[in-house]
């Protein structure tokens, strides 16, 4: 930012550069634990879920999943308010009947709105319990669930994934691959459509078109009225693919990976970025050269036509694994690595990280877990995030640690990323007056006289706070400054 003097007494030529390279260290950032879920409470029994898996957001409440705990063990849906207040245990899914099967489901995942939440209700599955292969249920905000159907282990599928609301009303799923799985009826997984009455079509069997093995993934319905996926399996290299499906049942494969420096076995919903393209995460590949050869993960984007870009390949120390994206409201998208990062167990395995990237790909680590521990080095801050971010509409992000936390069973957090101070420069007669926003507390003033050689340093006038922003007041030099807010570097440890 230049600033032109407008007396023309003043010999001064002050120019205010803001310095923020950080690639290699963290952003300035706001980390709050909202909630730390307890193992087991002071009666012996888990009351508010282990394990949380996802969250929505509606409005200023988050409502999510835990998938064991509660009262009775196969996990719960939770509310939450953003500031940390008020959590409660919106329904507990129940105890496995003598007959082995639990007509509500267990082990509920991904939680999702329906019609923007005018009818106050969200959707989810549960991957076991039902007719003990998983059920799609609906649950309102206050907690009253309707079981919708319960997965027969037929040509229905096995095992559902999450949901997600087509434009035409109806929820779209994947169930997972199952072959010779023993005392498990086989599955080829499949594409099924669900309506909110609970009326299950089956779509396409997905091994059956060479793509998905194991656990198929989320899907996303892309602008063009297509649904998009990824299988962690399957394709021409058995390492996962990105396909298409229409809504009715036409599938596409559009890309298979090798299992190298594109990535592998894709686990993570994509998400489509305003540019029209889908952005996505691999667990592993990569890097080949790290991680005993498979790698830490990619994230890549891919085209409707199947043209894929490795954005960024994770090195350990930015993160390993790789959780969804979600694209913020500045376009760039933020994720989750469940592993990787600063600071590591005994073992050596890191305790997973928060991160943003740009659609050019350009990474940036915004928080490594386990920065804060007890004495034994347990990580207080959480660990091990696996599900997607959430946005608020206060800009804030809100996520989920799988382990960790006060309780050792997973944490709900919030990050909020403080933006770039603006540093003003206003010249008076005799003094240079420079201010800068208080909230940004790791920055110094630097200044220079050469911008071809510089030699920055330390401006020797103390901050004050006047009007609620950092001011300093420079008296005129009578030769050219230049002016910039250096971030304090932070070591990784």
């Amino acid at each position: 930012m230049k600033t032109h003097l407008k007396n023309p007494s003043l010999l001064s030529v002050l120019i205010a550069t803001l310095s923020l390279t950080l690639v290699g260290r963290m952003m300035a950032q706001t980390f709050t634990t909202l909630h730390s879920f307890e193992a087991v409470d002071t009666n012996g029994v888990n009351s508010d879920g282990v394990l949380p898996n996802s969250l929505v957001l509606p409005g200023n409440t988050l409502y999510g999943t835990a998938s064991y705990g509660g009262s009775w063990g196969n996990g719960t849906i939770f509310a939450l308010n953003t500031d940390g207040t008020g959590f409660k245990t919106l329904y507990a899914f129940s105890l496995t009947s003598t007959g082995g099967t639990n007509s509500d489901g267990a082990s509920p995942n991904n939680l999702i709105l329906s019609d923007n939440n005018s009818n106050g209700n969200l959707y989810g599955t549960t991957y076991i319990g039902g007719n003990a292969y998983g059920t799609v249920f609906r649950v309102s905000t206050n907690g009253i669930l309707t079981s919708l159907y319960s997965f027969t282990g037929g040509n229905d599928g096995i095992f559902p994934s999450g949901l997600v609301q087509g434009s035409d009303g109806n929820f779209y799923g994947t169930t997972a691959t199952l072959i010779d799985a023993g005392t498990l009826p086989d599955s080829p997984g499949t594409v099924f459509r669900i309506s909110t009455n609970g009326v299950l079509t089956s779509l396409s069997s997905l091994a059956n078109n060479n793509v998905g093995f194991r656990n198929g993934n989320r899907l996303v319905q892309g602008n063009d009225g297509n649904l998009y996926g990824t299988t962690p399996r399957g394709g021409t290299n058995s390492s996962g693919t990105v396909f298409k499906i229409s809504t009715n049942g036409v599938l596409t494969t559009l890309y298979s990976f090798t299992g190298g420096t594109d990535g592998a076995n894709p686990t993570a919903r994509l998400v489509q970025g305003i540019d029209g393209n889908f952005y996505g995460t691999t667990p592993s590949g990569g890097n080949t050269n790290l991680n005993n050869g498979y790698g830490y993960g990619t994230v890549f984007k891919i085209s409707t036509n199947g043209t894929l870009t490795t954005l960024h390949s994770f090195t350990g120390t930015d993160g390993s694994g790789s959780g969804g994206l979600v694209q913020a409201s500045d376009g760039s998208f933020y994720g989750t690595t469940p592993g990787g990062g600063a600071y590591t167990n005994q073992y050596g395995e890191g305790y997973g990280t928060v991160f943003k990237i740009s659609t050019s790909g350009v990474p940036t680590s915004l928080y490594s877990f386990g920065s804060v521990q007890d004495t034994n080095g347990f990580p207080l801050d959480g660990a091990n995030p696996c599900a997607e971010l959430v946005q608020g509409r206060d800009g804030n992000f809100y996520g989920t640690t799988s382990t960790g936390g006060a309780g050792r069973a997973g944490t709900v957090f919030r990050l909020t990323i403080v933006p770039p101070p603006q540093l003003a420069i206003i010249p008076t007669k005799a003094n240079i007056v420079l201010t800068w926003r208080t909230n940004a507390t790791e920055y110094t003033l630097q200044l220079t006289t050469n911008l071809i050689s510089p030699v920055w340093t330390t401006n020797s006038a103390v901050p004050v706070v006047v009007n609620g922003l950092n001011t300093v007041t420079n008296p005129i030099s009578g030769r050219q400054q230049f002016f910039r807010l250096k971030q304090v570097t932070h070591a990784l440890l």
